[in-house]
């Protein structure tokens, strides 16, 4: 067979193709985000959408399955026992670490919980996910941290999660595909936000902000939610 045949083959695989404009889509927006001088501060992307058609592409389970064990993510919260109250209360989502439905009021009770709301488009969500990445796996007993992946491109589980991979990250993270989680939290369509939730499931403060450093982020979580995680390590 000749190097060309086997190129046509490979492209024209339904994953392959799917994960060729994703890399395209990526590449343009990173440019059309990118900062355009040294000194301007970072802030978070304008409430946008994956270019319509680009992310549709159909991608076989198997592939989903794969990139899903590749990603690694950590389980998401399974819940305490503790009653479930506060505006989370009901609402579900998809779990990327397993592909399972989770109800993330009752999965997050009892404990104070950060929300960082973020997706694959989002230049400075690819900055900051590795600072809720280490919140995540430093706060032991004391926090849930979980990620929320944007409406646009949430149903997209694929694109999540080689996304994820990518970055690096393995933190829990879950989807929005409704738009369940950002309409009970009343979290702006800006990218990316943080939702500090207390333990009582009541939301103690929305920050659509970018955080630059992890001693920002834990001294956001120590005024907002009053844990404090010591000095970093």
């Amino acid at each position: 067979m000749s190097t060309m045949d086997t190129l046509k083959k490979t492209f024209a695989l339904p994953g392959m193709r799917a994960m060729i404009a994703f890399v395209i889509v990526t590449i343009a927006l990173v440019v059309a985000l990118w900062p355009r001088g040294a000194d301007e501060p970072a802030t978070p992307a304008a409430p946008s959408s994956p270019p319509s058609g680009i992310t549709d592409q159909t991608v076989a389970q198997s592939e989903i399955d794969t990139a899903r064990r590749d990603a690694a993510l950590n389980p998401c919260p399974a819940g305490s026992g503790a009653a479930s109250t506060g505006p989370l209360a009901g609402v579900t989502a998809p779990c990327m670490g397993d592909g399972s439905t989770i109800d993330v009021g009752a999965a997050t009770a009892g404990k104070p919980l950060v929300i960082n709301m973020w997706a694959v488009w989002c230049l400075p969500c690819r900055r900051e996910l590795p600072l809720f990445d280490r919140l995540s796996a430093t706060s032991g007993d004391k926090l849930n941290v979980l990620a929320v992946h944007a409406r646009e491109g949430g149903d997209k589980p694929y694109f999540v999660l080689k996304f994820l991979q990518e970055v690096g990250v393995h933190l829990p993270v879950v989807t929005d595909p409704q738009g369940s989680i950002a309409q009970a939290v009343k979290a702006p369509r800006v990218f990316p936000s943080t939702v500090f939730i207390r333990a009582d499931g009541s939301v103690a403060a929305v920050l659509p902000r970018v955080f630059e450093t992890y001693e920002d982020l834990t001294g956001a979580v120590r005024e907002q939610l009053g844990v404090d995680l010591g000095a970093a390590s």
